[in-house]
């Protein structure tokens, strides 16, 4: 498992993603550079590992095109999509990590570091912070923020030969549709995190669709 990053102030990383999107983009993402921009605490440095964890800078703190792109119209949900990936092994014990629990969390935080507990605090006081700036409602085709929601594979079955069809009726353009749908709700997920989840559901199944002219 990755040592995941952490900062100290926490409070603060919505202040700078608001100032990756409005200010220029920087040749490096360093110490100096963020003082230019008003972090002038010594511990506003800490900010920089987090970025460059979640791919918006390289290693080198060189901004990669997910930085150009985070600055765009789509900003939260290029965020969560950046989230995802860096934080792939989270994500692949917790599909709806960015649902789960702080207790959940610093269970997995505990187990990839030797980190004392206010260390694991911090770190999942991060990824915290990080989530509540992103939208993860496309990354599986349902709005993830309602509970611990996944689904299983959406596939269209070919639609049968019909009488119809072979003599070239517009229900033709329309070929029938099959979705297998799996989901699983978390017990810690509220009345209305479930209604949230089923219009979702409505919305994305059904409101789509317009009726056959």
């Amino acid at each position: 498992m990755p040592t995941y990053p952490y900062t100290l102030v926490t409070g603060k990383l919505k202040t700078l993603l608001g100032k990756v999107r409005s200010s220029g983009i920087p040749p490096k993402l360093s110490a100096a550079h963020l003082k230019t921009l008003g972090f002038t605490s010594s511990n506003d440095a800490g900010m920089i590992g987090v970025l460059k964890f979640i791919g918006l800078t390289d290693g080198a703190g060189i901004p990669t095109p997910l930085w150009s792109e985070y600055r765009g119209q789509n900003h939260r949900e290029v965020l969560g999509k950046a989230i995802r990936q860096g934080y792939a092994d989270l994500f692949a014990i917790y599909p709806d990590a960015n649902a789960r629990t702080v207790t959940d969390l610093a269970h997995v935080f505990s187990t990839s570091s030797t980190a004392g507990e206010k260390v694991v605090n911090q770190t999942v006081q991060t990824f915290k912070a990080l989530v509540e700036e992103a939208d993860f409602s496309r990354q599986s085709g349902f709005d993830a923020t309602v509970g611990a929601l996944t689904t299983g594979p959406l596939h269209a079955a070919p639609a049968a030969a019909s009488p119809a069809a072979a003599h070239g009726s517009p229900s033709a353009k329309h070929p029938a549709v099959h979705i297998d749908i799996q989901i699983h709700i978390s017990p810690e997920s509220s009345a209305e995190q479930i209604d949230k989840m089923f219009e979702s559901m409505a919305k994305h199944l059904y409101g789509a669709n317009n009726p056959a002219g």
